[in-house]
């Protein structure tokens, strides 16, 4: 097995695929990449055996076909320490030794049999096949993951639901707690269907999508799905169980409308936070005209703290209590620099909402359960 490959392009894609690569693999090999080289190119695979990533890099020469796997960490660290240039590849599959000939000198690093690796089963005759855009579905997995769980008893609310409609794309997440609903109408289906996406995957697409038009495919069916971009192809396992009901959590009427510049409410919090009981991270958010008062205290530690910022509020006087980190969260995740929130009442969840559109295409809402206060 030997071939010619940019640098450059190979450490792309490698930096790019490893990500799927688990800290603790449940097969050794796993810690490893598997690289085939044909006349078409190198395909390079990497999985944690329930998602696969795979890329597709163009070779500069091809001598001989053949296939390997290599450790994953010692391939990246030689990579990333070479400049842009050609590297030639020597393999001999029955010692499994590699050869890594630079421009100024010759590298030789060990690999195993590609043989043992386990490679997913394609999907084949696919319940649905979407085609839609890289930085669409980009968008909806960035506004939406930070409200995922980590819940071992329900695992299907550590995964992003993702509804296709005639008239729009609808990104969900909750942890039961915090929930965000996120809408693009410049996306559609012919028919009603939806994919309940697990969290690794789409931490990992997150990271290697293009923010740009280019065309992307999703097939899945009960359970697996596969996405198609650019030289990339992941496909992944999908979690059983069914989303639970989120339009029953959503508040419909919220008669209290509290507008409030995000950035000065986002550092009041961080301040009053400090002092606030560490367990429940709680704040006070007292509502009189024309003012939010951001309280905590922690009685425990006989520490208290309180700021009063301007809104635009006209309703009666009201008190509500918030777990704080969840609220900055919801504010690092609205793009507009005032934000809306509505309320009902004290025992009712609030809905976060960006004050400023700038994209007539997107809807997005955010659910906060209060805390007693």
């Amino acid at each position: 097995m030997k071939f010619v490959i940019s640098s450059n392009a190979m450490l792309t894609a490698i930096q790019a695929i490893s990500k799927v690569i688990g800290g603790k693999s449940v097969l050794p090999i796993l810690d490893n990449i598997l690289l085939v080289a044909t006349k078409d190119g190198l395909l390079a695979t990497a999985s944690d055996k329930e998602t696969t990533l795979e890329s597709k890099i163009t070779l500069e020469k091809v001598e001989e076909e053949g296939k390997i796997t290599i450790p994953a960490k010692n391939l990246l660290d030689l990579l990333k320490e070479f400049p842009e240039q050609p590297l030639t590849f020597d393999i001999n599959e029955t010692t499994y030794e590699v050869k890594i000939i630079s421009d100024k000198g010759e590298f030789i690093i060990h690999g195993e049999s590609a043989e043992d690796y386990p490679l997913p089963t394609p999907i084949e005759d696919a319940g649905t096949e979407i085609t839609t855009k890289c930085g669409l579905l980009l968008d909806g997995i960035t506004k939406t993951i930070f409200a995922t769980a980590s819940d071992d008893l329900r695992p299907v609310m550590n995964c992003i639901l993702i509804e296709m409609h005639p008239d729009n794309f609808t990104f969900v997440a909750s942890n039961a707690h915090k929930l965000v609903r996120y809408k693009r109408f410049d996306a559609k289906s012919e028919t009603e269907q939806s994919l309940v996406l697990p969290k690794k995957p789409a931490f990992t697409l997150k990271n290697i999508l293009p923010k740009d038009d280019s065309a992307l495919t999703i097939s899945f069916t009960t359970k697996a799905v596969s996405l198609v971009f650019g030289n990339y192809k992941m496909t992944s396992t999908l979690v059983e169980g069914k989303f639970p009901n989120y339009n029953s959590v959503i508040p419909q009427e919220n008669p209290i409308n509290v507008i409030v510049e995000k950035k000065e409410l986002y550092n009041s919090l961080r301040r009053v936070s400090i002092v606030s009981n560490q367990a429940s991270s709680l704040v006070k958010f007292e509502l009189e005209a024309g003012k939010l008062t951001v309280s905590a205290q922690d009685v425990d530690y006989a520490m208290s703290g309180h700021e009063a910022i301007v809104c635009q509020y006209n309703g009666e006087a009201l008190t509500i209590g918030f777990k704080s980190t969840f609220v900055q969260e919801i504010l690092e995740n609205i793009d507009s620099e005032n934000v809306v929130l509505e309320l009902s009442d004290r025992t009712r969840p609030g809905l976060f909402l960006p004050f400023e559109k700038e994209d007539e295409d997107e809807d997005l809402l955010m659910v906060l359960m209060p805390l007693g206060v």
